[in-house]
């Protein structure tokens, strides 16, 4: 049976993410000192990815 094409290729790598999810922005906040208390996790700032 054959795989269709929209699923991409087996031997596709892991791509480079520039986008964090909501949890490690918090958490990269966090290490940088930047997060406060009682503060939403909504809305927050952008934060750069670490290469």
């Amino acid at each position: 049976m054959s795989r269709h094409k929209s699923y991409g290729k087996a031997t596709t790598g892991a791509k480079k993410r520039n986008v964090l999810k909501r949890f490690e922005r918090v958490q990269l906040m966090k290490e940088r000192e930047q997060w406060k208390d009682r503060v939403s996790v909504f809305s927050l700032p952008k934060t750069k990815v670490a290469s």
